[in-house]
């Protein structure tokens, strides 16, 4: 997928760019795999403001993904691949033989008409889900189960993709996008291939509009608060931080500060940090 950049007629052209879009072949939703998405911009059940900067933003209905992909030993056909306003990469609409349909994340190269399957005896395919048992060695992989029939939770955005290095005992040893080396489980399933949409992360929003537009509020310096609000706030026109480093609005170091514990209980299974 392209990007397209625009003739400057406004300033903010001048810095906007889109994608092209080419991967994507069909433009309006399922309709029974759409559900109500509720905004909650950043408050909790007491409505506090627990995560900060959130609001506004266009409607949006999320896509139900299948993460899971249970239906095994059955192939689909994929239909098209759409667009989803919830995350960074596209999504590809597919139909089993038996009529079902359901959404799963868009790898790289996936077309209309391709077939997709769920099983161990799968071939070594773009989109076909098998336990990393089943999974050569070396192979670029994505969608990664964390635990067994929990549904995939890593490497999901665009343009990723993990890599399995080895296999010892029970555990795949697997390389993540972050480059650290991770042990997980060779029972849990994984989709062979790299996650489309790769040229998300090469686009320029141009505006303040287009980042209110994806429901992201603005972000106000603390250095021009009042004490009372961030601990770099206060002083006479423009002061200094009055602390050895940057900290959050709370008081914590902003960089550099380790947050992860200890003797954390998933540290047996990180066999190399990220980079």
């Amino acid at each position: 997928m392209g990007i397209k950049s625009f003739k400057p007629v406004t300033p903010s052209l001048r810095n906007t760019t889109t994608l092209t879009n080419e991967e994507i072949t069909k433009f309006e939703p399922e309709k029974s795999l759409l559900t109500k998405r509720k905004k909650h911009s950043g408050r909790n059940a007491s409505g506090k403001i627990t995560v900060r900067h959130q609001g506004g933003g266009n409607r949006r209905k999320y896509r139900t993904i299948d993460f899971k992909r249970n239906k095994l030993d059955m192939e689909a056909t994929v239909i098209g691949i759409e667009y989803d306003p919830n995350r960074t990469s596209n999504i590809a609409l597919i139909e089993y033989e038996d009529g079902e349909r359901s959404y799963i994340i868009a790898p790289l190269g996936l077309t209309d008409g391709d077939k997709v399957i769920s099983s161990e005896k799968a071939d070594i395919k773009i989109g076909n889900c098998l336990p990393l048992s089943a999974i050569p060695v070396g192979t670029l992989i994505y969608n990664i189960e964390l635990h067994k029939g929990r549904g995939a939770q890593l490497v999901r955005s665009a343009g990723m993709a993990a890599q399995l290095m080895a296999k010892e005992g029970n555990y795949a040893n697997i390389r993540m996008p972050s480059g650290e080396m991770r042990l997980i489980s060779i029972d849990c399933r994984a989709c062979i291939g790299q996650v489309g949409n790769l040229d998300h992360e090469n686009v320029k929003l141009g505006k303040a509009g287009r980042t209110r537009h994806m429901g992201i509020r603005p972000t106000v310096r603390g250095s021009v608060m009042n004490p009372v609000d961030h601990p770099h706030g206060g002083g006479e026109g423009k002061a200094p931080v009055g602390h050895s480093g940057p900290l959050t609005p709370w008081g914590k170091p902003a960089l550099g500060y380790k947050t992860r514990k200890a003797k954390h209980r998933t540290d047996k299974y990180i066999v190399k940090r990220r980079k």
